[in-house]
């Protein structure tokens, strides 16, 4: 019969196991074709590799407030499988991109037009943070929480951020822990406050 001591050490080699295993399948698996075509498609040509959804952009009226514009596998599906996406991040003046992650990969942004303020928060807690001209790139490493900050109060901001997944996945904290079912009162402890802050601050996220 095996010692408490034996079947310890199996069990926390399975969790090592499987820990490696999720490591191996994160982010965007391999493909063994050299792309992947939809179920319902009927056929394949160059219309199928060119993504349009931008060109309402150009020309396009100022926004008034942040506004991003994706192409990611959901709204380009030739990108399945090939791990790479876009998005164009408009910033009118004053805006911000408020804090969230990106589960699946890094985010490599390049200001096009404006000044940002951006940054990043590691796990130790370390804070890096970067005012960002037009031409400038910043690199938000994968699934770290990070933020874009448009602080002139007369200017508009234009990036162009890049990932490395077809499907990078976006958590933002004020709509993930105010604007879900999480209890009020597990919140006030969490945050150190009283269930009146917390009913306020979900109050703030509703359209």
């Amino acid at each position: 019969m095996a010692s408490a001591s034996s079947t310890f050490k199996f069990l926390s080699l399975l969790v090592a196991l499987f820990a490696v295993a999720e490591m191996a399948i994160s982010g965007d698996p391999d493909i063994l074709s050299d792309f992947v075509v939809p179920q319902n498609a009927t056929i394949i040509d160059g219309a199928f590799f060119t993504f349009t959804g931008m060109r309402a952009l150009v020309g396009a009226p100022p926004v008034s407030a942040f506004k991003v514009s994706k192409a990611t596998a959901a709204e380009f599906p030739a990108l399945n499988g090939q791990s790479v996406s876009y998005a164009v991040l408009q910033f009118p003046a004053g805006t911000t991109n408020p804090p969230h992650t990106h589960p699946r990969s890094a985010e490599l942004l390049l200001l096009v037009d404006g000044s940002l303020q951006v940054g990043f928060v590691d796990t130790t807690n370390r804070l890096f943070t970067q005012t960002l001209q037009s031409g400038d790139m910043f690199i938000f490493p994968k699934g770290l929480v990070h933020f874009q900050y448009n602080a002139d109060s007369q200017n508009s901001a234009l990036a162009i951020s890049a990932f490395g997944s077809a499907s990078a996945g976006t958590v933002s904290l004020p709509t993930t822990l105010f604007a879900t079912s999480i209890d009020d009162n597990i919140l006030a402890k969490a945050f150190k406050t009283d269930v009146a802050t917390i009913q306020a601050l979900k109050a703030g996220l509703k359209p």
